[in-house]
Protein backbone atom coordinates (compact mmCIF):
# COMPACT_ATOMS: atom_id res chain seq x y z
CA UNK A 1 0.00 0.00 0.00
CA UNK A 2 2.82 2.45 0.92
CA UNK A 3 4.46 1.81 -2.46
CA UNK A 4 1.34 2.94 -4.29
CA UNK A 5 0.89 6.05 -2.10
CA UNK A 6 4.48 7.00 -2.96
CA UNK A 7 3.81 6.23 -6.62
CA UNK A 8 0.76 8.49 -6.58
CA UNK A 9 2.98 11.38 -5.45
CA UNK A 10 5.85 10.66 -7.83
CA UNK A 11 3.66 10.42 -10.92
CA UNK A 12 2.63 14.07 -10.43
CA UNK A 13 6.23 15.32 -10.43
CA UNK A 14 5.99 16.43 -14.07
CA UNK A 15 3.96 19.46 -12.96
CA UNK A 16 6.98 20.68 -10.99
CA UNK A 17 9.27 19.90 -13.92
CA UNK A 18 7.11 21.94 -16.29
CA UNK A 19 7.09 24.92 -13.95
CA UNK A 20 10.87 24.82 -13.48
CA UNK A 21 11.43 24.52 -17.21
CA UNK A 22 9.15 27.44 -17.85
CA UNK A 23 11.04 29.67 -15.42
CA UNK A 24 14.21 28.84 -17.36
CA UNK A 25 12.46 29.60 -20.65
CA UNK A 26 11.24 32.97 -19.39
CA UNK A 27 14.76 33.82 -18.27
CA UNK A 28 16.12 32.98 -21.72
CA UNK A 29 13.37 35.03 -23.35
CA UNK A 30 14.09 38.04 -21.15
CA UNK A 31 17.82 37.74 -21.76
CA UNK A 32 17.21 37.65 -25.52
CA UNK A 33 15.08 40.78 -25.34
CA UNK A 34 17.63 42.66 -23.28
CA UNK A 35 20.41 41.59 -25.63
CA UNK A 36 18.62 43.36 -28.48
CA UNK A 37 19.14 46.67 -26.69
CA UNK A 38 22.93 46.35 -26.48
CA UNK A 39 24.56 49.21 -28.26
CA UNK A 40 21.38 51.25 -28.41
CA UNK A 41 21.57 54.99 -27.75
CA UNK A 42 18.44 54.71 -25.66
CA UNK A 43 20.17 53.61 -22.52
CA UNK A 44 18.36 52.82 -19.29
CA UNK A 45 14.72 53.78 -19.29
CA UNK A 46 13.56 51.64 -22.27
CA UNK A 47 15.44 48.66 -20.91
CA UNK A 48 13.90 49.07 -17.48
CA UNK A 49 10.44 49.33 -19.02
CA UNK A 50 11.08 46.19 -21.07
CA UNK A 51 12.27 44.29 -18.01
CA UNK A 52 9.31 45.50 -16.01
CA UNK A 53 6.60 44.55 -18.47
CA UNK A 54 7.93 41.72 -20.64
CA UNK A 55 7.96 38.95 -18.06
CA UNK A 56 4.45 39.46 -16.61
CA UNK A 57 2.94 39.59 -20.09
CA UNK A 58 4.86 36.43 -21.02
CA UNK A 59 3.47 34.64 -17.98
CA UNK A 60 -0.21 35.23 -18.83
CA UNK A 61 -0.75 32.10 -21.01
CA UNK A 62 1.02 29.74 -18.63
CA UNK A 63 -0.83 31.20 -15.64
CA UNK A 64 -4.12 30.68 -17.48
CA UNK A 65 -3.09 27.10 -18.30
CA UNK A 66 -2.22 26.45 -14.66
CA UNK A 67 -5.61 27.85 -13.68
CA UNK A 68 -7.32 25.44 -16.06
CA UNK A 69 -5.22 22.58 -14.71
CA UNK A 70 -6.16 23.40 -11.11
CA UNK A 71 -9.83 23.55 -12.11
CA UNK A 72 -9.62 20.19 -13.88
CA UNK A 73 -7.87 18.63 -10.91
CA UNK A 74 -10.47 20.05 -8.52
CA UNK A 75 -13.47 18.89 -10.57
CA UNK A 76 -12.08 15.47 -11.57
CA UNK A 77 -13.46 12.33 -9.98
CA UNK A 78 -11.19 10.58 -7.49
CA UNK A 79 -11.25 6.79 -7.49
CA UNK A 80 -9.51 4.34 -5.18
CA UNK A 81 -8.24 1.08 -6.61
CA UNK A 82 -9.87 -1.68 -4.51
CA UNK A 83 -6.85 -3.98 -4.91
CA UNK A 84 -3.91 -1.60 -4.32
CA UNK A 85 -5.47 1.40 -2.59
CA UNK A 86 -3.95 3.82 -5.10
CA UNK A 87 -5.99 6.99 -5.61
CA UNK A 88 -6.24 8.40 -9.14
CA UNK A 89 -8.15 11.16 -10.92
CA UNK A 90 -10.31 10.70 -13.99
CA UNK A 91 -12.82 12.83 -15.89
CA UNK A 92 -14.87 10.08 -17.56
CA UNK A 93 -17.96 8.46 -16.10
CA UNK A 94 -18.08 4.63 -16.26
CA UNK A 95 -20.79 4.76 -18.94
CA UNK A 96 -18.68 7.10 -21.09
CA UNK A 97 -15.69 4.81 -20.72
CA UNK A 98 -17.85 1.80 -21.58
CA UNK A 99 -19.11 3.51 -24.73
CA UNK A 100 -15.54 4.18 -25.86
CA UNK A 101 -14.73 0.51 -25.30
CA UNK A 102 -17.80 -0.68 -27.20
CA UNK A 103 -16.95 1.53 -30.18
CA UNK A 104 -13.30 0.43 -30.24
CA UNK A 105 -14.30 -3.23 -29.85
CA UNK A 106 -16.72 -2.98 -32.76
CA UNK A 107 -13.95 -1.53 -34.92
CA UNK A 108 -11.51 -4.29 -33.96
CA UNK A 109 -14.08 -6.96 -34.77
CA UNK A 110 -14.74 -5.29 -38.12
CA UNK A 111 -11.03 -5.07 -38.94
CA UNK A 112 -10.33 -8.66 -37.87
CA UNK A 113 -13.65 -10.16 -39.07
CA UNK A 114 -12.04 -12.71 -41.38
CA UNK A 115 -9.69 -13.97 -38.66
CA UNK A 116 -12.01 -14.18 -35.65
CA UNK A 117 -12.67 -17.80 -34.70
CA UNK A 118 -15.90 -18.83 -32.98
CA UNK A 119 -15.11 -22.34 -31.77
CA UNK A 120 -12.33 -24.79 -31.13
CA UNK A 121 -9.80 -25.61 -28.44
CA UNK A 122 -8.25 -22.13 -28.30
CA UNK A 123 -11.63 -20.43 -28.00
CA UNK A 124 -12.71 -22.82 -25.24
CA UNK A 125 -9.44 -22.22 -23.38
CA UNK A 126 -9.70 -18.43 -23.58
CA UNK A 127 -13.34 -18.36 -22.50
CA UNK A 128 -12.73 -20.76 -19.61
CA UNK A 129 -9.88 -18.65 -18.24
CA UNK A 130 -11.78 -15.40 -18.78
CA UNK A 131 -14.80 -16.70 -16.86
CA UNK A 132 -12.68 -17.68 -13.85
CA UNK A 133 -10.79 -14.39 -13.82
CA UNK A 134 -13.99 -12.36 -14.17
CA UNK A 135 -15.39 -14.06 -11.08
CA UNK A 136 -12.15 -13.36 -9.20
CA UNK A 137 -12.15 -9.69 -10.23
CA UNK A 138 -15.78 -9.26 -9.20
CA UNK A 139 -15.00 -10.12 -5.57
CA UNK A 140 -13.59 -6.64 -4.90
CA UNK A 141 -14.58 -4.66 -7.99
CA UNK A 142 -16.26 -1.27 -7.65
CA UNK A 143 -17.41 -1.33 -11.29
CA UNK A 144 -18.83 -4.52 -12.79
CA UNK A 145 -18.46 -5.34 -16.47
CA UNK A 146 -20.19 -7.49 -19.01
CA UNK A 147 -17.01 -9.20 -20.14
CA UNK A 148 -16.75 -10.14 -23.82
CA UNK A 149 -13.89 -11.88 -25.58
CA UNK A 150 -12.91 -12.43 -29.21
CA UNK A 151 -10.17 -14.80 -30.34
CA UNK A 152 -8.23 -13.81 -33.46
CA UNK A 153 -6.31 -16.43 -35.48
CA UNK A 154 -2.92 -14.78 -35.85
CA UNK A 155 0.78 -15.31 -35.17
CA UNK A 156 0.78 -12.04 -33.25
CA UNK A 157 1.80 -12.56 -29.63
CA UNK A 158 -0.66 -10.20 -28.04
CA UNK A 159 -3.88 -9.69 -26.10
CA UNK A 160 -5.61 -6.57 -24.83
CA UNK A 161 -8.67 -5.49 -22.90
CA UNK A 162 -10.55 -2.35 -23.91
CA UNK A 163 -12.41 -0.11 -21.44
CA UNK A 164 -15.55 -1.75 -20.18
CA UNK A 165 -14.21 -5.31 -20.37
CA UNK A 166 -13.94 -6.05 -24.10
CA UNK A 167 -11.08 -8.53 -24.60
CA UNK A 168 -9.20 -9.52 -27.75
CA UNK A 169 -6.76 -12.46 -27.71
CA UNK A 170 -4.45 -13.34 -30.61
CA UNK A 171 -3.71 -17.05 -30.84
CA UNK A 172 0.02 -16.37 -31.19
CA UNK A 173 0.22 -15.77 -27.43
CA UNK A 174 -1.20 -19.20 -26.53
CA UNK A 175 1.93 -21.29 -27.28
CA UNK A 176 3.96 -18.98 -25.01
CA UNK A 177 1.30 -19.22 -22.31
CA UNK A 178 1.53 -23.05 -22.60
CA UNK A 179 -1.26 -23.69 -20.09
CA UNK A 180 -4.27 -22.14 -18.36
CA UNK A 181 -2.17 -20.50 -15.66
CA UNK A 182 0.11 -18.94 -18.27
CA UNK A 183 -2.88 -17.55 -20.14
CA UNK A 184 -4.36 -16.36 -16.83
CA UNK A 185 -1.17 -14.32 -16.36
CA UNK A 186 -1.82 -12.52 -19.64
CA UNK A 187 -5.57 -12.07 -19.29
CA UNK A 188 -5.43 -11.17 -15.60
CA UNK A 189 -3.02 -8.37 -16.47
CA UNK A 190 -5.20 -7.07 -19.30
CA UNK A 191 -8.41 -7.29 -17.28
CA UNK A 192 -6.70 -5.39 -14.45
CA UNK A 193 -6.17 -2.46 -16.82
CA UNK A 194 -9.94 -2.32 -17.33
CA UNK A 195 -10.98 -2.70 -13.70
CA UNK A 196 -8.38 -0.10 -12.66
CA UNK A 197 -9.74 2.27 -15.32
CA UNK A 198 -6.26 2.97 -16.58
CA UNK A 199 -7.47 4.26 -19.95
CA UNK A 200 -9.56 6.99 -18.33
CA UNK A 201 -6.64 7.95 -16.10
CA UNK A 202 -4.29 8.19 -19.09
CA UNK A 203 -6.78 10.37 -20.97
CA UNK A 204 -7.03 12.72 -17.99
CA UNK A 205 -3.28 13.02 -17.57
CA UNK A 206 -2.83 13.55 -21.30
CA UNK A 207 -5.37 16.37 -21.16
CA UNK A 208 -3.50 17.98 -18.27
CA UNK A 209 -0.17 17.70 -20.10
CA UNK A 210 -1.57 19.16 -23.33
CA UNK A 211 -3.09 22.07 -21.39
CA UNK A 212 0.28 22.85 -19.82
CA UNK A 213 2.10 22.57 -23.14
CA UNK A 214 -0.46 24.88 -24.73
CA UNK A 215 0.16 27.45 -22.02
CA UNK A 216 3.91 27.25 -22.52
CA UNK A 217 3.49 27.59 -26.28
CA UNK A 218 1.41 30.72 -25.80
CA UNK A 219 4.02 32.15 -23.45
CA UNK A 220 6.68 31.69 -26.11
CA UNK A 221 4.74 33.58 -28.77
CA UNK A 222 7.32 36.37 -29.05
CA UNK A 223 10.28 34.04 -29.47
CA UNK A 224 11.87 33.46 -32.84
CA UNK A 225 9.96 30.60 -34.58
CA UNK A 226 13.02 28.36 -34.68
CA UNK A 227 13.70 28.97 -30.98
CA UNK A 228 10.06 28.32 -30.16
CA UNK A 229 10.09 25.07 -32.12
CA UNK A 230 13.27 23.91 -30.37
CA UNK A 231 11.89 24.72 -26.91
CA UNK A 232 8.56 22.99 -27.59
CA UNK A 233 10.37 19.94 -28.97
CA UNK A 234 12.48 19.77 -25.81
CA UNK A 235 9.41 20.13 -23.60
CA UNK A 236 7.56 17.48 -25.62
CA UNK A 237 10.45 15.08 -25.18
CA UNK A 238 10.59 15.89 -21.47
CA UNK A 239 6.87 15.22 -21.12
CA UNK A 240 7.22 11.90 -22.94
CA UNK A 241 10.35 10.49 -21.32
CA UNK A 242 10.01 12.21 -17.95
CA UNK A 243 6.30 11.70 -17.34
CA UNK A 244 4.21 9.77 -19.87
CA UNK A 245 6.45 6.71 -20.27
CA UNK A 246 7.29 6.33 -16.56
CA UNK A 247 3.60 6.65 -15.71
CA UNK A 248 2.69 4.05 -18.35
CA UNK A 249 5.26 1.67 -16.85
CA UNK A 250 3.76 2.22 -13.40
CA UNK A 251 0.31 1.36 -14.73
CA UNK A 252 1.73 -1.78 -16.33
CA UNK A 253 3.29 -2.76 -13.01
CA UNK A 254 0.01 -2.16 -11.20
CA UNK A 255 -1.77 -4.35 -13.76
CA UNK A 256 0.86 -7.06 -13.21
CA UNK A 257 0.26 -6.88 -9.46
CA UNK A 258 -3.54 -6.99 -9.70
CA UNK A 259 -3.46 -9.64 -12.42
CA UNK A 260 -1.33 -11.82 -10.16
CA UNK A 261 -3.97 -11.51 -7.42
CA UNK A 262 -6.76 -12.29 -9.88
CA UNK A 263 -5.12 -15.47 -11.13
CA UNK A 264 -4.39 -16.67 -7.59
CA UNK A 265 -7.94 -15.85 -6.51
CA UNK A 266 -9.20 -17.86 -9.50
CA UNK A 267 -7.25 -20.90 -8.31
CA UNK A 268 -4.17 -20.69 -10.53
CA UNK A 269 -0.63 -21.04 -9.18
CA UNK A 270 0.81 -17.47 -9.18
CA UNK A 271 4.33 -18.82 -9.69
CA UNK A 272 3.29 -19.58 -13.26
CA UNK A 273 3.34 -15.81 -13.87
CA UNK A 274 7.11 -15.76 -13.34
CA UNK A 275 7.53 -18.75 -15.64
CA UNK A 276 5.45 -17.01 -18.33
CA UNK A 277 7.56 -13.84 -18.30
CA UNK A 278 10.73 -15.89 -18.39
CA UNK A 279 9.44 -17.53 -21.58
CA UNK A 280 8.49 -14.12 -23.00
CA UNK A 281 11.98 -12.84 -22.26
CA UNK A 282 13.54 -15.81 -24.04
CA UNK A 283 11.39 -15.30 -27.14
CA UNK A 284 11.23 -11.54 -27.60
CA UNK A 285 13.28 -9.97 -24.82
CA UNK A 286 16.48 -9.63 -26.84
CA UNK A 287 15.01 -7.05 -29.22
CA UNK A 288 13.28 -4.94 -26.56
CA UNK A 289 14.30 -1.28 -26.18
CA UNK A 290 15.84 0.00 -22.93
CA UNK A 291 13.21 0.35 -20.22
CA UNK A 292 13.42 4.16 -20.07
CA UNK A 293 12.44 4.30 -23.76
CA UNK A 294 9.53 1.88 -23.34
CA UNK A 295 5.98 2.20 -22.05
CA UNK A 296 6.32 -1.25 -20.42
CA UNK A 297 8.72 -2.45 -17.70
CA UNK A 298 11.50 -4.76 -18.84
CA UNK A 299 10.79 -8.47 -18.50
CA UNK A 300 13.48 -8.71 -15.83
CA UNK A 301 11.86 -5.93 -13.82
CA UNK A 302 8.50 -7.61 -14.13
CA UNK A 303 9.86 -10.89 -12.84
CA UNK A 304 11.53 -9.11 -9.92
CA UNK A 305 8.28 -7.37 -8.97
CA UNK A 306 6.18 -10.53 -9.34
CA UNK A 307 8.48 -12.31 -6.91
CA UNK A 308 8.07 -9.44 -4.45
CA UNK A 309 4.26 -9.73 -4.65
CA UNK A 310 4.28 -13.54 -4.54
CA UNK A 311 3.58 -13.94 -0.77
CA UNK A 312 0.44 -11.81 -1.13
CA UNK A 313 -0.70 -13.84 -4.15
CA UNK A 314 -0.05 -17.13 -2.38
CA UNK A 315 -2.27 -15.95 0.48
CA UNK A 316 -5.02 -15.27 -2.06
CA UNK A 317 -4.54 -18.77 -3.46
CA UNK A 318 -4.79 -20.32 0.00
CA UNK A 319 -7.94 -18.38 0.85
CA UNK A 320 -9.67 -18.97 -2.45
CA UNK A 321 -8.37 -22.37 -3.47
CA UNK A 322 -10.39 -23.86 -6.29
CA UNK A 323 -8.60 -26.44 -8.45
CA UNK A 324 -8.05 -25.17 -11.98
CA UNK A 325 -9.10 -27.46 -14.81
Amino acid sequence: MKDYILLNCLTNVHFIIFICLFVCICSIDLFARLSQHKGSSEIKMPIKLERKHALPMTLVPIMMALGFVLFKLYTASKITNPETGRVSRINLKPEQELQLGIEAYAQVKKDEASKIIQSGRDVDLVKRVTTKLAAAAAQRATVHYNWEVSVVQSHEKNAFCLPGGKIVVYTGIIPIAQNEAGLATVLGHEMAHATSRHSAERLFRSDITQTLLGGVQGSLAQLDPSQKQAVMAALGAGAKYGSALPFSREQESEADHIGLLYMARAGYDPKEAVAFWQRMDEQIGKGSPPEFLSDHPSHGKRIEQLRKWMPEAEQELAHNRAPAA
